[in-house]
């Protein structure tokens, strides 16, 4: 992919997928205001504090660039908090989302931080055979997948990662494993 891929940068864990995007070859821009979003390829959606992602969203005017971004088909990776950002419906609390995924997620249903956790996928990713390293911190659970959305990985029979379309959403953090295999399929390095 010639062009860069964006990683929005307003808080949270930015600077572990521009690493993991970096590890492929390909070369990023931080996002932070709706111009910075002009020439990507694709998008990150990191870990961090959703509740704070959003006040930013909306104090930088990026709610109505990201979501026509997003809808342009270009391909989108969202980790953890920006998993809960992408879901139809946010449980435990309610909070607003974009709901480019036909998920209902629970924020931080996985437990506190003390409650951070590795594991390995169910199955290899549909094509791949080697297992996917897990690592949750803080993450939020599905709850529920409407027809629209692609379970394509699960942990102890649970999903933990789906696909709609362009949209693939993660409630782990691979940027924070030296797996980058999801990177790689998402971005097509």
């Amino acid at each position: 992919m010639d062009a860069p891929i964006g990683v929005l940068a307003l808080q949270g864990g930015y600077a572990a997928h521009e690493a993991a995007l970096a590890d492929l070859g390909l070369a990023t821009r931080r996002v932070r205001v709706p111009a910075d979003l002009a020439g990507l390829g694709g998008l990150v959606f990191p870990g961090g504090e959703s509740t704070t992602h959003l006040k930013l969203i909306h104090r930088f005017d990026l709610w109505g660039p990201l979501d026509a971004f997003v809808r342009s088909g270009a391909p989108i990776f969202c980790t953890c908090a920006g998993m809960i950002l992408a879901a139809r419906e946010v449980v435990h609390p309610a909070q607003e989302s974009f709901g480019w995924i036909d998920l209902k997620v629970a924020r931080n249903a996985w437990g506190r931080q003390v409650h951070s956790f590795e594991d390995v996928a169910d199955a290899p990713l549909p094509g791949d055979e080697a297992p996917l390293p897990l690592l949750f911190i803080r993450a939020p659970r599905i709850e529920a997948v409407g027809p629209a959305a692609e379970v394509m990985a699960t942990v102890k029979g649970e999903p933990i990662l789906a696909r709609q379309a362009n949209v693939w959403a993660a409630s782990f953090h691979p940027e924070l494993t030296a797996d980058r295999r999801l990177h790689r399929r998402i971005f097509g390095a």
